[in-house]
């Protein structure tokens, strides 16, 4: 049986989009904490490129206190 891990490498990484569209002062957008070049560049990324912005998403959100 494949591990749970296996079985998402399968699969393409989902947007963290959420509907709420709008970028803030740095470029960032106060949805989905992706900067414009990553919203923009998403759908030309690999899994891997995508798993970095997400890592970096989660960043960005707790620097901005909306995520701890």
């Amino acid at each position: 049986m494949r591990s749970e891990r296996e079985a998402a490498a399968g699969r393409p990484v989902k947007s963290p989009c959420i509907s709420v569209c709008a970028l803030n002062s740095d470029d960032i957008c106060e949805g989905c904490f992706r900067s414009g070049r990553e919203i923009s560049r998403w759908g030309v990324m690999c899994d891997d490129e995508r798993r970095q912005v997400l890592h970096s998403c989660t960043e960005r959100a707790r620097q901005m206190g909306r995520l701890w």
